[in-house]
């Protein structure tokens, strides 16, 4: 069966560049949302508590519920709980949903400083805090979202400007309704990096741990590593003679007498249908015709072949972000931690 391995040296080595760069790894949250961008939840929440992370911020309860054991601290970015938790945080993201939280549930208020997504707008911020002492929730922080972190443009800064703003109204509110010293936090892996000295109380890293995260060069980022290779098996190898056609529609005419071998990797795994005809391992084996279901074939004859070790590159070959090519992959396959 096909199988992912992760390089553990590589995820430590990324955990140290960014520990460098908040010049502390207790302000390290791991987002771990999305079977920790299709790394394998488990695999990575494991590796990252001995690494000596202790918060971890996921999708849902149920992902919360999985690696509760792990941390010291969950956020949970979109879900309402049954019952409160002594652990896990809930993020509100609309007014109107504060008074479906049950009472005493500690929460962080999302504010939408210009995404335009999620969160309240600043001009709620004191009704939405008075509603939630109302409703006997726990606040402990209130964060927001960068749109354009990765990007070349002012957006950030003024994203800045407005969160700015927010703190200090926030501080001012919370000391007026009786809430405990408020946390802020607004940095993803982009924006994290966008900072010369990070002063806030917490860095959500996502794509930057986990070694796949593009930005324009202007911003140096440092040496980060894949942490993700996804490799296949053998199914069977057989001897074109030059003019056969292999696959659905018989898409890829061979030019001359060669030998195509299919691998146990699909559309199906989470391999990509876009990458169908153009795709090149890092092994220079050249795939041929339709990705199919559950099969995938290649000028190759070893008995497995490394499809990819950075998401980067395959992504550039299907039209689309390391963050899909990662997070498709599914579940089921075997991971490896090496």
């Amino acid at each position: 069966m096909s199988y992912i391995t992760l390089d553990k040296n590589n995820f430590y080595h990324n955990l140290d560049i960014i520990t460098k760069q908040i010049k502390t790894k207790d302000k390290i949250a791991l987002v771990l949302k999305d079977n920790a961008y299709g790394h394998g939840v488990l695999e990575m929440a494991n590796m990252a508590r001995e690494y000596g992370i202790t918060r971890a911020i996921v999708q849902d309860s149920v992902e919360a519920l999985k690696i509760e054991g792990l941390f010291e601290y969950i956020l949970v970015l979109a879900d309402i709980p049954k019952k409160s938790s002594v652990k896990i945080r809930y993020t509100i993201n609309d007014i109107k949903s504060i008074d479906k939280f049950p009472k005493d549930t500690l929460v962080e208020l999302k504010v939408d400083t210009g995404m335009h997504r999620n969160g309240i707008n600043p001009s709620e911020l004191k009704e939405a805090m008075f509603r939630i002492k109302e409703h006997g929730l726990i606040l402990e922080a209130v964060f927001t979202h960068h749109r354009s972190a990765d990007e070349l443009s002012s957006e950030w800064f003024w994203q800045n400007d407005i969160f700015k703003k927010v703190k200090e109204d926030s501080i001012k509110l919370a000391k007026e309704l009786g809430f405990r010293d408020l946390r802020f936090h607004s940095a993803n892996s982009a924006s994290l990096f966008r900072f010369n000295n990070f002063n806030e109380d917490m860095a959500r890293v996502g794509i930057v741990a986990y070694g796949c995260m593009d930005m324009p060069q202007a911003f140096k980022l440092g040496d980060f590593r894949p942490v993700l290779s996804l490799w296949a098996k053998k199914i069977s190898s057989r001897e074109l003679k030059k003019g056969q056609r292999v696959g659905y529609g018989g898409t890829y005419e061979a030019q001359s007498d060669c030998i195509v071998s299919n691998y146990d990797i699909g559309y199906g795994d989470g391999f990509l249908r876009n990458c169908s005809h153009i795709y090149i391992t890092p092994d220079s084996k050249k795939i041929v015709g339709r990705v199919s279901m559950d099969n995938s074939s290649f000028l190759a004859d070893r008995d497995e072949i490394l499809i990819f070790n950075d998401a980067r590159v395959v992504s550039k070959f299907a039209g689309t972000i390391a963050y899909e090519v990662l997070t498709s992959l599914k579940s089921d396959i075997q991971r490896r931690v090496i």
